[in-house]
């Protein structure tokens, strides 16, 4: 499968972002996805995951009530709506997609098959 994120850019601390993720090949209701952000100088970190069918979403801590993952599978696209964007979510972020069995989330990065090109949400304060 082949991953396409796009959505980011520069916002002000307090602003909102939505990122997409569009998936072409397999069948996109396979896989469970997730978003992951790595910062200048800092290893990649879990960001949100969510289930195959969207019955399970995971968050960060970091992130929890204020960043939603969902997914629209007829579209093949998963999304990352980031609200009360602070300036340390500043990033690049990567969506991934992991095979799985259904109402699992999979918050680990070894486990994703395939992964996204990244897009750069830069948060100024």
């Amino acid at each position: 499968v082949q991953l396409q994120a796009s959505g980011g850019g520069l916002v002000q601390a307090g602003g909102s972002l939505r990122l997409s993720c569009a998936a072409s090949g397999r069948t996109f209701s396979s896989y469970a996805m997730g978003w992951f952000r790595q910062a200048p100088g800092k290893e990649r970190e879990f960001v949100a995951a969510i289930s195959r069918g969207a019955s399970r979403t995971y968050y960060a801590d970091s992130v929890k009530g204020r960043f939603t993952i969902s997914r629209d599978n007829a579209k093949n696209t998963v999304y990352l709506q980031m609200n009360s964007l602070k300036s340390e979510d500043t990033a690049v972020y990567y969506c991934a997609a992991a095979p799985t069995i259904a109402g699992v989330v999979v918050t680990t990065a070894g486990r994703y098959d395939y992964w996204g090109q990244g897009t750069e949400v830069t948060v100024s304060s």
